[in-house]
């Protein structure tokens, strides 16, 4: 059994900016746990061809450590993969981290306040005891297991028939040789569009199937040169700059994701431009115009997606898969394909997160429980229920407009200025300041385009219609109103009586 004050489930950019926020705080009684062989959580498992970040890169860093050496606007994920392990050395923090170490279960210990977390095999009498040697008994619990890290696959009859090679994108199957394969591709989103004109290029013939297109807007960007990385190394106050310019892009951007009109139809009109520009064909370009209003789904960078479309190399289904039959693929419009290798870049369980179901709360109430109709959370960080417990990069803490990272390392300091202030005392967080955090949201979101533009997309729960990923507003507007948290989201220390269970009428969420 390990002692520690704080457990951080997750290694990746949450995991290791909290690790940094504690040590900041002078806080060194923490651990890392990580299933993985090394950091690096969504760069770490996603290695298909041409994976790269569609945020910029000076942008896409912790803030305390900016990294002069990336190879372009856009970096590469191979080269955020090692950043993040950069990262580790850097703060020296080897000696903290459990790797191919899974979190199996974490439950709260009334009787001792404190949070067993077991790591062993399911089911074993020492584990279940909370007593093994694969137990860690924690103070504070921080979820920084990320929310786009369990693959989907749709049901697709005959699925099992298929005898190729058959993966998803973020599970790439490296030993798989697709040159001069026939590929199947399903799915027209984030990693599609940059897996295809990959694949154009090597395979003998891409199909890809569409359920929905996308809005995609040039992606741009440059290289930098060795003379570029150099100032940046030798001056930071250059690299700041343009940090500070990334940022401001980044915000002027969340207009048109949200719905401002005026901003909407100027980035529509750049993606309609984007489209006639490199796809010629009028019926072609028909089926690739999405039929929902500008930002209600993920806006897509690219600039060779639009162009493998139009190769011969490729044939664009215009519908979902929904059969196979050995090497035949079928789609909705009922026409049929032969495949040696099928890819799925199909997304993510995003809005039901699995490490849901292995945390037990109070009166073991689980996490997927009192999130039955959608996350909610106070702060996009903390829930009720779940004392002493933090959630990075979860209910309604992803952008739609910039960059992550930023989120993160905002709720990494209001978790540790909280930590701070608890003086021993269990952090309960209050029913009522969750609830009214909700309808903030909700009330925030509601003439947003992610709940108006006519799509389905995978920032709503679709169980109450909520959007629950994303945050409805800029950075700035999130950094102010964590600051305002003075602590009342918290019950009373010694209130734990005064948190009903979820049976017992917890608000979930917007009414």
């Amino acid at each position: 059994m390990t002692r520690v004050e704080v457990a951080i489930v997750g290694a990746g950019f949450a995991g290791l900016g909290m690790a940094i926020a504690l040590r900041r705080d002078g806080r060194e009684d923490f651990v890392l746990v990580e299933r993985g062989a090394s950091v690096g959580g969504t760069w770490r498992d996603n290695t298909y061809p041409g994976v790269a970040c569609d945020v910029p890169s000076h942008l896409y860093g912790l803030a305390g450590h900016p990294n002069p050496d990336w190879s372009g606007t856009y970096a590469r994920g191979h080269e955020i993969h090692a950043y993040l392990e950069s990262i580790v050395d850097a703060e020296e923090l080897r000696d903290r981290l459990r790797l191919r170490t899974a979190m199996r279960w974490a439950h709260w210990d009334a009787a001792d306040q404190v949070w067993r977390i077991g790591t062993g095999t399911p089911g074993a009498a020492a584990s279940l005891a909370g007593t093994g040697d694969d137990v860690i008994v924690a103070d504070v619990l921080v979820l920084a297991c990320g929310r786009l890290t369990e693959p989907s696959i749709p049901l697709i009859t005959g699925l099992e028939s298929f005898s190729g090679p058959l993966f998803h994108s973020a599970r790439w199957d490296h030993s798989a040789d697709l040159g001069g394969a026939r590929v199947g591709i399903v799915g027209t989103g984030a990693s599609a569009i940059q897996i295809l004109p990959e694949l154009a290029r090597t395979a003998a013939h891409v199909t890809l199937f569409q359920r929905t297109p996308a809005w995609i807007v040039p992606r741009g960007g440059d290289s930098y040169s060795d003379a570029d990385r150099a100032r940046f190394a030798t001056t930071p106050q250059a690299l700041e700059a343009l940090r500070a310019d990334l940022y401001a892009e980044g915000e002027a951007r969340f207009a048109s994701r949200a719905g401002d009109s005026d901003a909407a139809a100027e980035a529509e009109s750049v993606a309609r431009a984007h489209l006639e520009r490199q796809v010629p064909d009028p019926e072609l370009r028909a089926v690739l115009t999405p039929d929902y209003a500008f930002g209600c789904k993920r806006v897509l960078l690219s600039d060779d997606f639009y162009p493998a479309v139009t190769s011969d190399a490729v044939t664009l289904v215009r519908g979902a898969l929904t059969a196979v039959d050995g090497s035949t693929l079928v789609a909705s419009d009922g026409s049929r394909h032969e495949a040696d290798a099928l890819v799925f870049a199909t997304g993510f369980a995003s809005t039901r997160q699995p490490y849901a179901e292995l945390i037990s709360g109070e009166g073991g109430v689980t996490l997927a429980e009192h999130w039955s109709q959608g996350m909610t959370s106070f702060a996009s960080t903390v829930v009720s229920g779940f004392p002493n417990m933090f959630v990075l990069n979860g209910p309604n803490a992803s952008l739609g407009h910039s960059s992550s990272v930023l989120m993160i390392e905002e709720q990494a300091a209001y978790a540790t200025r909280v930590l701070a202030g608890r003086g021993g005392d269990v952090l309960r967080v209050h029913p009522e300041a969750e609830h009214a955090y909700t309808q903030e949201i909700a009330r925030a979101a509601a003439s947003t385009r992610w709940m108006t533009g006519g799509c389905r997309n995978w920032y709503v729960d679709e169980r109450s219609g909520r959007l629950t990923l994303l945050w409805p507003g800029t950075v700035a507007a999130f950094r102010e109103r964590l600051a305002r948290a003075d602590g009342s989201e918290f019950l009373p220390a010694g209130g734990a009586e005064k948190t009903p269970t979820p049976a017992e009428g917890v608000p979930r969420g917007a009414s």
